[in-house]
């Protein structure tokens, strides 16, 4: 079922970073400096980026102190934080598709450090769109319902309500997709019905998913991931390993 292929992908890719909780919220703090000055204000209502990486940032329970101190700190005149964002694509081992989304101030520190992980543990960094085509950009938010809070059913009613496109329960998961464009309308939505979210972000989401029969390849995935979770550039990974 792709829903739990895609929970199982984020809690396997993104255990390291829960674990070092305070560089994931430094790369999620570089995330929302750019959305506030691309997106010229401060203000989530009045800037669709900045509400999409706010929503990321409390699914990732930053502290509110620590988003609005870094909103206020992209819109003073002394910051000077100047990142570009730029996407890498490769393979890893086994063909497994990769996707790497990057905010760096240095191209030439982040492309060679990026092509070096896929080098060492993949089939090496191919042009763009040499796998992304395989991709779909998705919003994706995910609601762990463990503790029996939530009903399904109402769940799906309320997502489908606010203008998601999809809704898949596998076992206590709740998986929510929508369009991009539609994103922040049904974070937005949810919340105020008091919903709390596990994982809420934009997705590049694999049409397929692919597993790994060899013990080496698993290994030397697992190394590529974490290499590049470790990597202070890279903000997203996305891939199509589907994980036992």
């Amino acid at each position: 079922m792709s829903g739990h292929s895609k929970w199982h992908n984020i809690q396997k890719t993104k255990g390291a970073a829960d674990a070092k909780r305070s560089a994931a919220f430094t790369k999620i703090a570089k995330e929302i400096i750019v959305a506030v000055k691309q997106g010229g204000s401060g203000d989530p209502n009045n800037n669709s980026r900045l509400a999409t990486v706010i929503a990321k940032a409390k699914a990732a329970n930053m502290p509110n102190d620590n988003i609005k101190r870094t909103i206020d700190k992209a819109l003073g005149s002394g910051n000077t934080d100047n990142y570009e964002s730029v996407t890498y694509e490769g393979y890893g081992p086994g063909g497994i598709a990769v996707i790497v989304e990057a905010l760096t101030d240095n191209r030439q520190r982040t492309a060679p450090e990026v092509r070096h992980y896929f080098d060492k543990y993949g089939k090496g960094m191919g042009a763009q769109g040499c796998v992304s085509w395989s991709f779909d950009k998705k919003g994706v938010i995910i609601i762990d319902n463990e503790d029996g809070d939530y009903e399904e059913d109402a769940v799906m009613m309320d997502a489908l309500d606010a203008g998601a496109d999809d809704f898949e329960p596998d076992g206590s998961i709740f998986e929510i997709t929508t369009s991009p464009d539609a994103f922040n309308d049904v974070v937005k939505a949810l919340e105020e019905k008091g919903y709390v979210f596990a994982s809420a972000e934009i997705s590049m989401v694999p049409q397929t998913y692919v597993t790994l029969s060899s013990d080496e390849d698993v290994k030397n995935m697992e190394k590529l991931l974490d290499f590049l979770d470790d990597n202070e550039d890279v903000q997203n990974v996305w891939h199509n390993w589907e994980q036992d």
